[in-house]
């Protein structure tokens, strides 16, 4: 293809499944050209093949916690496509345990995944990026609440948010913006397990005041948002979105009129 793409490039990572899979649709459909990053390369194939036609996708197969997976992705897309307008920081460990019983492998391995890795995608992404881009990194709405049993998930979430913050002032100048995206509990197959259980439910269900589910596509149309034109005077926010569950004490009504049981 020529060494210049005439359409946008977005890097995502965590391409392969879920909200990266939904996100990597969203911007097909809005007009981008995709660089992929996962681990599972079968799936990533499988996304490529199903987007054939509507955009060009190149397949970066490997750990986002990986020496040189960052470096190898911005240097596709720039050989390839000549360009990189979007880098969207969505793979992440769902590991979730409470302070006290986290070992130093889970500790590493939620850093390495979910801190450590958006910020060297972002160092590798932003030497080449040009004045209209963004970065968006995809949070929790555990990095701005905690959560019981959150330990280091809501510890590294919440450093999301200081790395967008600061991003955004030391870049913004140049024309690229780096917001968050803080997405409540989203039905995954991450999160798939515990759906049904009812304290989930309890925390959950029984404390956002919507009448449905959040969605994958309601996270990717957030994101693909924030990339557009549409969004470029948004810079350094946090965005929730979780149907109000955060900046509510809403209960359902069924939870209002039921009755304590003691132990």
């Amino acid at each position: 293809m020529d060494s210049t793409s005439q359409k946008p490039v977005v890097l995502i990572t965590g391409a392969s499944a879920g909200i990266g899979d939904a996100i990597a649709r969203r911007f097909a459909a809005g007009g981008y050209n995709i660089v992929a990053v996962a681990r599972r390369e079968d799936r990533l194939q499988k996304l490529a093949g199903d987007l054939e036609g509507i955009a060009e996708v190149v397949v970066v197969a490997g750990d986002v916690s990986a020496a040189g997976i960052p470096e190898r992705a911005v240097e596709a897309a720039m050989q390839i496509f000549g360009r990189l307008d979007c880098l969207v920081n969505n793979a992440g460990s769902g590991k979730w345990a409470p302070v006290h019983e986290t070992d130093d492998a889970t500790l590493d391995e939620v850093i390495d995944i979910s801190m450590k890795a958006p910020f060297r995608f972002c160092r590798a992404a932003i030497p080449v990026m040009a004045a209209g881009s963004s970065i968006i990194n995809v949070g929790s709405v555990f990095g701005t609440l905690g959560g019981l049993d959150g330990g280091i998930y809501c510890a590294v979430k919440a450093g999301l948010v200081g790395l967008t913050q600061t991003m955004a002032a030391q870049y913004g100048a140049d024309g690229i913006r780096s917001n968050l995206v803080a997405p409540g509990v989203i039905r995954t197959d991450m999160t798939e397990a515990a759906w049904e259980a009812p304290p989930f439910q309890r925390v959950n269900h029984e404390m956002t005041p919507f009448n449905r589910e959040g969605t994958t596509e309601d996270v990717a149309n957030t994101i693909f948002f924030l990339a557009s034109d549409q969004g470029s005077y948004i810079n350094g926010q946090s965005i929730a979105l979780d149907g109000g569950w955060s900046t509510t004490k809403y209960l359902c009504k069924e939870a209002l009129l039921s009755e304590r049981v003691a132990d």
